[in-house]
């Protein structure tokens, strides 16, 4: 159900600190048991000990049968092969239900045994399946790599403003556009800065293992599926692919938590609880003039619910998006690490997608962050949970009194929040759930910035994680990492007003680069051509994880996004609500329909009415004017080098090169990110029905994406900035050779 303008108005308001926020019990916002036989008691709440059967939930384990772990589209279950694999044995973990609420403890055994309730050892490294070989040897320069393109860079960066000084001096003169290209350069790099910083600690080697959960005697669990007006069929993909879990019936429940109060769906899944009697479905009232606090508002309610269903509430709650479809071994994968380490709070899996678009324009499909930032967070005991697919223990939960209310961003809010209670969270590198990213420009613009307010919203109420009560017990790395994610967030104010200094210095017609005399314009080429191909193959290495194209992506991304981000900072946090400050409420994905259906091939609009749509609708018309700027004022530049002064070829390349050309070639990266909205606008990708991306069971309606809908297939426009990177190193290696030469 969309929320109103009003309802986001009264959100906003509790913005200011975490509370948790107290449900009223009443006959509607009580859950809609789906099956007679499990019907809870709703007037009080359930007490664990006038259960006799120490099993969870009795409705189903008082059956006295345990549960088949064939999975019901005939699939094998994942650990029938794991015969050779390594177990650790959990020593008595029968003890271990809602009602005694003990951890199991464990111990190593040598035992083979298929049957054996344990953890099975697959291998010593999580994402082993994704990417080996060469490829990991070479990661393992990342560290060096990174250490020396910073170094290189910081003495380019001195010998440019040594270069200006000393250029000053020699002239008596100032140049100012050289001091600015500086800047602008210094502004753009920043970022990379940052992230090298944090990249060098990652020194620390990661491992962690992948594991398996084996046998019926395993944690309880709440699976949580959060939804909001998606549609019902997305929906019910998630919820089959929940409840075709391999994990016993009887130690985990499938939760249905629907903020749009769905009748279509509240009958899909009534239909679906007689095959899977461990399915619910609930809907909270939500009272017009209080405030219900979106996404963390329903978790909460989730986990208030579970107390009151028969046998409690289980040792873990898990969550999915509505449009998260999990793989078989979701539970099984995830929990051995959070049974391993009784502080290990949360563990959370990679965000995957299965229709993303070719040559991804958008950089929508998070793989950078998923398969190189994740796992170097994880190395130094940060992982963010990433809002999907994720387990949480209940005890760290109800220390932290549940999920953070008042808050955009609820799932590195809670994260934090358990860091700073001295909690371990944990990142396991396996591809485990599967979703859909926004398919319209719109739906992605609000996604994005809202993770990047409630990423900030969460900083300033953490004091950016350096000091304060709910961070005490943090390590440095996790302060560190905490302050920098927020600092890069808030610096897209700065990139934003600094990007449109290259276009006003180019009209100026000075030069960008100053120097006293010839040998120190050829050093300073040389060192430009050290630091660009020094930083060319850092990024190759540090990319490999995701995929070379795929880190270009989100460097692009970086750029064209940052006036977007940087508006909305200025707009929640700067502006006062008579200027037009205000703070954008959350809105769901995949809740908001396309208003231009572009990547439908037989619906979407004309591309007048999507140039104006985005130009205008969605301020894209500021990146189309940097872009116009920029290329009439290089064009001005070089018309002045060639016809308005009469020099030898060697002046007019030196010329070249100091006004607009220097390598490597810094405004066409700058360009052709920016370009991004309005080529997206102009020819949007084409992508097929959904369904066509799914193989789905005849029998069961269980649907899992292909294996080729989960790869990013390669494009015309990622060959297009293939070629752009190409040539710009050619050239700046080009100049580089002609140093030598005049």
């Amino acid at each position: 159900m969309m929320q109103s303008h009003q309802e986001e108005y009264e959100e906003m308001v509790e913005i200011g600190g975490f509370r948790q926020h107290q449900h009223t019990a009443s006959d509607d916002s009580h859950p809609r048991l789906l099956n007679d036989n499990m019907r809870s008691n709703r007037s009080s709440r359930v007490n664990p000990d006038d259960f006799a059967s120490p099993q969870w939930p009795p409705s189903i384990a008082g059956t006295g049968s345990s549960p088949s772990l064939t999975l019901r589209s005939g699939a094998t279950t994942p650990y029938d092969h794991m015969s050779s694999s390594k177990h650790l044995i959990f020593a008595d973990s029968r003890s271990s239900t809602p009602m005694t609420g003990r951890s199991p403890s464990k111990e190593v055994s040598s035992s083979d045994s298929d049957d054996q309730n344990g953890i099975a050892i697959l291998h010593d490294r999580d994402d082993a399946d994704i990417w080996k070989g060469w490829k990991r040897h070479l990661y393992t320069l990342t560290p060096l790599l990174t250490v020396l393109n910073t170094g290189i860079y910081l003495t380019y960066l001195g010998l440019r403003i040594a270069c200006v000084i000393l250029a000053q001096k020699a002239s008596g003169l100032t140049f100012a556009a050289a001091w600015v290209f500086i800047a602008v350069e210094l502004a753009v790099a920043i970022p990379s800065l940052m992230h090298n910083t944090w990249t060098m600690w990652s020194l620390k080697k990661r491992n962690r293992p992948k594991m398996r959960l084996t046998g019926n005697d395993v944690p309880t669990v709440d699976a949580f599926i959060t939804c909001c007006g998606e549609d019902d069929e997305l929906v019910m993909d998630t919820v089959r692919g929940a409840c075709d879990q391999d994990y016993p019936i009887d130690k985990f429940r499938v939760i249905v938590l629907d903020d749009g109060k769905s009748a279509g769906l509240e009958r899909s899944c009534a239909i679906l609880s007689h095959t899977y009697p461990n399915l619910y479905y609930m809907a909270r009232t939500k009272i017009p003039g209080q405030p219900h606090h979106f996404k963390a508002g329903n978790l909460n309610y989730g986990l208030e619910q579970t107390t009151l269903l028969p046998g409690g509430a289980g040792q873990f709650m898990a969550a999915l998006d509505a449009d998260m479809i999990p793989e078989r071994d979701w539970l099984r994968a995830l929990l051995p690490h959070a049974v391993m380490d009784p502080k290990m709070a949360l563990v959370c899996p990679p965000q995957l997608f299965y229709n993303t678009p070719p040559s991804d324009p958008l950089a929508q499909s998070l793989d950078f962050f998923v398969h190189v930032i994740e796992p170097i967070k994880d190395a130094m005991g940060v992982a963010w949970c990433t809002g999907s697919g994720y387990v949480a223990r209940r005890d760290a939960l109800e220390q932290i009194g549940n999920f953070p209310l008042g808050s955009l961003a609820e799932d590195v809010a809670t994260s934090t929040l358990m860091l700073g209670k001295g909690w371990k969270t944990a990142y396991v590198h396996e591809p485990l759930q599967f979703g859909t990213v926004p398919e319209d420009y719109g739906s992605h613009l609000k996604q994005r910035t809202r993770w990047a307010i409630g990423t900030v919203d969460t900083s300033f109420k953490l004091n950016f994680c350096l000091w304060g009560e709910k961070v005490r017990q943090m390590t440095f790395a996790q302060r560190f990492s905490g302050f920098l994610y927020a600092a890069l967030s808030v610096y897209t104010v700065l990139l934003s007003i600094s990007l449109f200094a290259i276009p006003i210095i180019l009209i100026m017609g000075k030069p960008l680069v100053a120097y006293a005399n010839d040998t120190q314009l050829r050093w300073l080429i040389r060192a430009c051509f050290a630091n660009t191909i020094v930083n060319r193959l850092c990024e190759f290495v540090l990319f490999i994880p995701a995929g070379y194209h795929t880190g270009q992506r989100g460097s692009r991304y970086q750029l064209w996004m940052s006036p977007y981000i940087a508006l909305c900072l200025i707009r929640a946090f700067i502006l006062p609500k008579w200027l037009g400050g205000q703070t954008q409420a959350f809105k769901p994905t995949g809740s908001i329909s396309s208003a231009l259906n572009e990547r439908d091939p037989k619906l979407k609009k004309n591309m007048f009415r999507r140039l104006w749509v985005i130009l205008v609708n969605y301020m894209a018309g500021f990146h189309l004017a940097f872009v116009y700027l920029t290329l009439v004022a290089v064009t001005l530049v070089t018309y002045r080098c060639f016809f308005q002064q009469s020099h030898s070829t060697r002046d007019i390349l030196i010329a070249l090169v100091t006004h607009a050309f220097w390598p490597p070639l810094t405004f066409i990266f700058i360009c052709s990110s920016l370009w991004t909205p309005v080529g997206y606008a102009i020819d949007p990708p084409r992508m097929p029905e959904r369904e066509d991306l799914l193989i789905r069971d005849a029998e069961t309606k269980v649907a899992h994406p292909t294996a080729q809908s989960k790869k990013i297939a390669f494009g015309g426009q990622a060959a297009w900035f293939e070629f752009e990177y190409t040539f710009s190193t050619l050239y700046t290696c080009l100049i580089f050779v002609l140093s030598f030469l005049f």
